[in-house]
C-alpha cells in the first residue's frame, strides 16, 4: 500500500524559507498494519522511511544539538561551531535506527552526481555534508526492512517546497508515546521588534518515549484556547480520556524524536547552534518526558543568512552583535518546534494498527 500524507500548508511549513527543500521516500506494506496478540506491531513487512531537508542556500550555515541518551547519527561532530565545515547541503532524517544511517550515502551519491558539495580541487570533485539523525521504528514493520542508500536517494531527488507530512517519509514508523506519531512541520513570520522579517520553520519527526497529550486534559500540552481553537480541538469526553488512559500503559521505551529549525536570519555558527538548542525548548513542551536516556533527541538548525534586519540594535562591548536578533528568533525557534510535533500527531495515519490522536479521541475534534 502507499501513504501520501496530508499536504503541508504554504505559511506554515519549513519550506517557507527560500533555499529549503524536504523529499520523502518511504515503504507501507498492508502486512504492516497487522498488530500481535498484545495489540502492539508484530512486524511484518515495510513500514519505514526517510526524509531529508535539502539545503541549497548558498553559504548556509548549519549546526545540531543532542541531547538524547540514545542517539543515533552521523557528522554531528562535524557541526560543532569550533570546526572548521559550517555548513550543510542535506540533513538526512531516516527510520531504520542506527542501520538507517545508511541513507545518507544515497543522499551524497545523488548530491555528487549534480555537482553539489564542498568543492575540494579545481576538476569538479565535491565532498557533500549529508549530516543525519534516525529514530528507533525497527519493531514496527519487519526488523530486518529498513532504509538503505536508495531511500536517501529518492528522497533528496525528491525534494521540494511543497511536501506532505504525517506518515510519510521517517514518519511511517514513527510512535508518539502510545499514538502514531510522523511528520510534522509548522514556521513564523516575524512582524515586528528586532527580527522584523524574518522567517523561522521547523520539521519535526515525532517518535518520543515521553507522551505528547495532557492525561488531565486529553490535549496537546501547553496551547492556549485560541491555539487549540485554530486546530479545531477542544476537550474531549471522559470515555475518551479513559481510552487515552488505557492507551498509555502501552507506550514504548526506545524512542526519539528529530529534527531540523531553520531561519532565514543571518546568524554565525555559534548562534546557529543556539537555534538547534531552542528548538529542544519546543520538543520539552510538546512532550513529557523528553530527552530521556532512552530518546536519541536531536535537533539540527540551519540558517540560509538571506534576511538581516533592518535596522540593527546596539549592543554594549563585548556581547554578540546580534544577541537582540537571535533571542527573537530562538524564542520564535521553541514555538515553531513545539506546533511541528502536535502538526506530527494530528497528520498521522493509522499503520500497524497503531492508534492515531483521532482515532483515541475523536470528540477533541470539533
Amino acid at each position: 500500500m502507499s501513504t501520501s500524507g496530508r499536504p503541508a500548508r504554504a505559511g506554515n511549513r519549513i519550506t517557507d524559507i527560500i533555499g529549503i527543500a524536504v523529499g520523502h521516500a518511504h515503504r507501507v506494506d498492508d502486512d504492516a498494519r497487522v498488530a500481535g496478540s498484545s495489540g502492539v506491531p508484530d512486524g511484518h513487512g515495510w513500514a519505514t522511511g526517510t526524509t531529508v531537508v535539502r539545503v541549497s542556500a548558498s553559504g548556509a550555515i548549519a549546526a545540531v544539538d543532542v541531547r538524547g541518551g540514545g542517539p543515533g547519527t552521523r557528522e554531528t561532530d562535524l557541526l560543532d561551531p569550533s570546526n572548521t565545515v559550517q555548513t550543510a547541503h542535506a540533513i538526512v532524517l531516516s527510520g531504520g535506527s542506527a542501520y538507517g544511517l545508511a541513507a545518507a550515502d544515497g543522499v551524497m551519491r545523488a548530491l555528487e552526481a549534480d555537482g553539489v558539495g564542498l568543492p575540494l580541487d579545481d576538476r569538479g570533485h565535491v565532498v557533500p555534508i549529508v549530516p543525519a539523525a534516525v529514530i528507533f521504528d525497527l519493531p514496527v514493520g519487519a526488523w530486518d526492512r529498513r532504509p538503505d542508500a536508495d531511500f536517501g536517494a529518492d528522497a533528496v531527488r525528491s525534494a521540494h517546497t511543497e511536501f506532505a507530512v504525517g506518515c510519510v517519509g521517517a514518519g511511517v514508523g514513527a510512535r508518539a508515546g502510545a499514538l502514531k506519531g510522523g511528520v510534522g512541520t509548522a514556521s513564523v513570520r516575524i512582524d515586528a521588534g528586532p527580527a522584523a522579517g524574518i522567517t523561522v520553520g521547523a520539521l519535526m519527526v515525532a517518535n518520543p518515549v515521553g507522551a505528547v497529550i495532557d492525561p488531565q486534559t486529553g490535549l496537546p500540552w501547553d496551547l492556549g484556547e485560541t491555539e487549540l481553537a485554530g486546530l479545531g480541538l477542544r476537550r474531549p469526553s471522559d470515555a475518551d480520556l479513559d481510552r487515552l488512559a488505557d492507551l498509555a500503559a502501552k507506550h514504548t521505551v526506545l524512542n526519539t524524536t528529530i529534527g531540523v529549525v531553520a531561519t532565514d536570519a543571518v546568524l554565525d555558527a555559534p548562534m546557529t547552534k543556539r537555534l538547534a538548542m531552542a528548538g529542544h525548548d519546543g520538543l520539552g513542551r510538546a512532550i513529557r518526558p523528553a530527552h530521556s536516556p532512552l530518546d536519541g533527541d536531536t535537533v539540527f538548525g540551519i540558517a540560509t543568512g538571506a534576511v538581516r534586519p533592518a535596522t540593527p540594535v546596539p549592543t554594549p562591548a563585548g556581547m554578540h552583535p546580534d544577541v537582540a536578533v537571535v533571542a527573537e528568533v530562538c524564542r520564535v525557534a521553541a514555538d515553531v518546534v513545539q506546533r511541528a510535533i502536535v502538526d506530527a500527531v494530528l497528520a498521522a495515519e493509522p499503520i500497524a494498527s497503531i492508534p492515531t490522536y483521532a482515532q483515541a479521541a475523536p470528540s477533541a475534534f470539533r
